[in-house]
């Protein structure tokens, strides 16, 4: 009878340990089953991105080109842009091209002809004169687009600077008008006075009322 109670004991707490056991190798194959898929998540990523192609979870910025464009930075372009089109706007820029033109006809005019690299009607001329003017246009238009862009920063910060004026202004206003209610509601130093003159003369009647009597 010993025997038996001792081994029902004994199965009686066999049973919360096994089941602790249990649950503990469960929690184990499940962390080992995340890990296992985290590894195929990262070799499925890194085989993509070795392959180059995009991951299915991020949209696609642009087809692909079939060859890649030089890369340049739009800001110093912009102010190369801007240094020709204020050169070109000069009057040394109508001075050199002046002499340029001259000394080119005249080269191709005065000299002899063994000498002449572009007879009349000085079609490489024309050509270097339309070249120039199609790199010239483009440029100019860049320094405008540029200069419209700083205008337009410029008038919205003057616009806001202009609101935060008015707003200060109304501000001050108001706090103006509250100071000026305030102080006519203070006694001022005539009002004093003249209440202090009323306070004598009443002690003065009332004395002369108790001398009387």
């Amino acid at each position: 009878m010993d025997g038996d109670r001792k081994n029902r004991r004994d199965g009686r707490d066999d049973a919360p340990r096994q089941r602790i056991q249990g649950e503990l190798r469960e929690l184990r194959q499940l962390r080992e089953l995340r890990a296992r898929e985290g590894n195929r998540g990262q070799r499925s990523e890194a085989q993509l991105s070795s392959g180059g192609r995009s991951r299915l979870d991020q949209p696609r910025t642009g087809r692909p080109a079939l060859f890649a464009l030089p890369a340049y930075d739009p800001e110093a372009f912009g102010k190369l842009s801007e240094r020709v089109a204020r050169f070109l706007g000069t009057g040394r820029f109508i001075v050199w091209m002046t002499v340029v033109v001259v000394v080119w006809v005249g080269w191709n005019t005065l000299l002899p002809s063994d000498w002449r690299f572009d007879a009349y009607p000085f079609i490489f001329l024309t050509l270097v004169l339309s070249l120039q003017a199609s790199y010239a246009a483009p440029l100019i238009l860049l320094a405008q687009n540029r200069q419209d862009d700083r205008d337009r920063v410029n008038m919205e910060q003057d616009r806001a600077r202009g609101e935060r004026n008015i707003a200060d202004t109304e501000y001050l206003t108001r706090e103006v008008a509250a100071l000026r209610q305030g102080l006519g509601e203070v006694a001022t130093r005539d009002f004093i006075r003249s209440e202090l003159q009323s306070l004598l003369k009443e002690m003065d009647e009332r004395r002369d009322a108790s001398e009387v009597v």
